[in-house]
């Protein structure tokens, strides 16, 4: 059984900084691009950043030059570090991950089950 397992969250001052982390366990053939989505109270979900197999990176216009995404592969596992934190960046933050179970085989979305985050003085 695939699982996602985010940690990292937490209680931050405006400008801080917060990683987050989001290991993925179990038994499958590969990841392809995983990443991070938030959920703020009475909002749908949005995409916050995603990295690809090959290291290539895309970011919300809200997040750009202000939070970073990377990967370890060997690990399986993805980081988001975030820094020069708003109030509005105060969420639910949620990992993704397409995952192949087995060669030939269409990848799957799992998830996390999500880290709060909290901007606030």
């Amino acid at each position: 059984q695939v699982q996602l397992v985010e940690s990292g969250g937490g209680l931050v001052q405006p400008g801080g900084s917060l990683r987050l982390t989001c290991a993925t366990s179990g038994r499958f053939f590969s990841i392809n691009v995983m990443g991070w989505y938030r959920q703020a109270p009475g909002k749908q979900r949005e995409l916050v950043a995603t990295i690809t197999s090959g290291d290539s990176t895309n970011y919300a216009d809200a997040v750009k030059g202000r939070f970073t995404i990377s990967r370890d592969t060997a690990k399986n596992t993805v980081y988001l570090q975030m820094s020069s934190l708003k109030p509005e960046d105060t969420a639910v933050y949620y990992c993704n991950a397409d995952i192949k179970m087995r060669p030939g085989r269409f990848p799957d979305a799992y998830w996390g089950q999500g880290t709060q985050v909290t901007v606030s003085s």
